[in-house]
C-alpha cells in the first residue's frame, strides 16, 4: 500500500494518527512503567517489543499482498537501524542520568539540529517567518515543561547523542522514501526487524544497567500483559503515522508539529492522573500552540510562494522559446529574399 502515492489518508489523518497514536501510547506507558502502575521498567526492551509487533504486521502485509515490497540495500537499513537504536538508548540514557528539565531542553533542541543538518545535507533555507515560528513554539514547550535543569558530563554527552541520532534519523527517513522511491509502511517493513531483532537482544542488558532489574525476574500479571500488548498495538500506529508524515512533510515540520503531543500529554495527565497544571503550564502551551499555527501558516506561504516563482519562470521560459521562434522564422525569411 504506498501511502504516497494514493490518498488513502489525507494530511490531517496523518497528523491526526500521529499524535493520537502518541499520546496513547505515553498514557499506556505511564501505566505500565510507573511505580503505582505496573512498574514495568524495561523501556528498551519493550521498544523491541514494539518493532517486533510492527515487524510482524508488516510481514503478514507482505505476504498478502497488501503492500509491495521494493529492493533498498541492507547496509543502509543497517546503518539506520543503527542511528535509530543509539537514538532510542540516547535518549533513555539521557532521561536516566539528567534532570527532567535538561531532557526536555534536549528534546526541544532537536528543532534547530534538524533545520542545521537539512541545510547541511540538503540545502534546505528557512524563512524569517519560518524560523520566528519555531523560536515560539520552542519557548512555548520549554515555559510549560522546563523545571529545574541538572548538567552532568556523562548526561550531556548521552543528550548530545540522543538529539543527534534522533534527528539524522528522521531526515534520513524522508531521503530514503525520495531516494528509493518507497512508501512509508515498506521502508517501515524493511527497517522493522532489524532493529527488532538488535532491541531484544541487547535491549534486556541496557535495561539492567539503567535499572539494576532484569526482565527475566519481573512478575508478570494480566494487566500487564493487557498494557504491554496495548502498547505494542499503539507503537505499529505511532511508527507508520511517523514515517508517514516525514516522508509527506519534513523533519522539521515533525519535530515542531509534533509538540502538540506535548500539549495533549500534559492536558491528559491533568485530567487522567491528577498531574498539577499551573497558569505557567497554560500559558506555555497558549504560546506553543500559537507558534504551530503561525508555523502551519508560514510553511504554506512558502509553498505559494515557490509556486508562484515556478510558473513565473516557466511562463518566462516559454516566452523566450517563442521569441526565439520569431527570430528563427525572421531569419529564414531573409534568407529565402536573399536568394530571390
Amino acid at each position: 500500500m504506498d501511502l504516497e502515492k494514493k490518498p488513502v489518508v489525507s494530511d490531517f489523518g496523518a497528523w491526526g494518527m500521529n499524535v493520537v497514536s502518541s499520546v496513547g501510547i505515553i498514557m499506556a506507558n505511564k501505566q505500565l512503567m510507573s511505580p503505582n502502575g505496573y512498574a514495568f521498567c524495561f523501556a528498551t526492551t519493550l521498544t523491541g517489543f514494539h518493532f517486533t509487533v510492527t515487524a510482524l504486521v508488516g510481514w503478514i502485509s507482505n505476504a498478502t499482498g497488501y503492500s509491495l515490497s521494493k529492493h533498498v540495500p541492507f547496509w543502509e537499513l543497517l546503518w539506520f537501524s543503527i542511528v535509530a537504536n543509539m537514538s532510542i538508548t540516547g535518549m533513555n540514557l539521557s532521561l536516566m542520568l539528567n534532570s527532567v528539565g535538561f531532557y526536555q531542553i534536549s528534546k526541544l533542541s532537536m528543532i534547530p539540529v534538524v533545520c542545521v543538518m537539512e541545510f547541511i545535507l540538503h540545502s534546505k533555507h528557512y524563512t524569517t517567518k519560518v524560523i520566528m515560528s519555531v523560536i515560539v513554539v520552542a519557548f512555548g514547550v520549554g515555559v510549560c515543561t522546563v523545571t529545574d535543569v541538572e548538567i552532568n558530563a556523562k548526561g550531556f554527552i548521552c543528550a548530545c547523542v540522543a538529539v543527534f541520532c534522533t534527528s539524522l534519523q528522521q531526515i534520513t527517513i524522508g531521503s530514503f522514501q525520495k531516494k528509493y522511491n518507497i512508501g512509508s509502511f515498506e521502508l517501515l517493513s524493511k527497517t522493522a526487524p532489524i532493529q527488532a531483532a538488535s532491541l531484544i537482544v541487547f535491549g534486556p542488558f541496557i535495561d539492567y544497567y539503567l535499572n539494576d532489574r532484569s526482565i527475566l525476574n519481573y512478575p508478570y500479571s494480566a494487566g500487564a500483559v493487557f498494557f504491554i500488548l496495548l502498547s505494542c498495538s499503539l507503537a505499529v500506529f505511532c511508527n507508520m503515522s511517523q514515517y508517514l508524515c516525514i516522508g509527506r512533510f519534513s523533519a522539521t515540520s515533525f519535530q515542531v508539529l509534533g509538540h502538540m503531543k506535548t500539549v495533549c500529554v500534559l492536558i491528559l495527565g491533568w485530567i487522567l492522573f491528577d498531574s498539577a497544571l499551573t497558569v505557567k503550564n497554560i500559558m506555555g502551551m497558549l504560546l506553543a500552540v500559537l507558534g504551530m499555527v503561525v508555523y502551519s501558516w508560514a510553511v504554506e506561504a512558502d509553498k505559494r510562494a515557490a509556486k508562484m516563482a515556478s510558473i513565473r519562470i516557466s511562463e518566462g521560459e516559454e516566452l523566450l522559446k517563442e521569441k526565439a521562434n520569431g527570430i528563427g522564422s525572421e531569419l529564414d525569411m531573409e534568407k529565402g529574399q536573399m536568394k530571390n
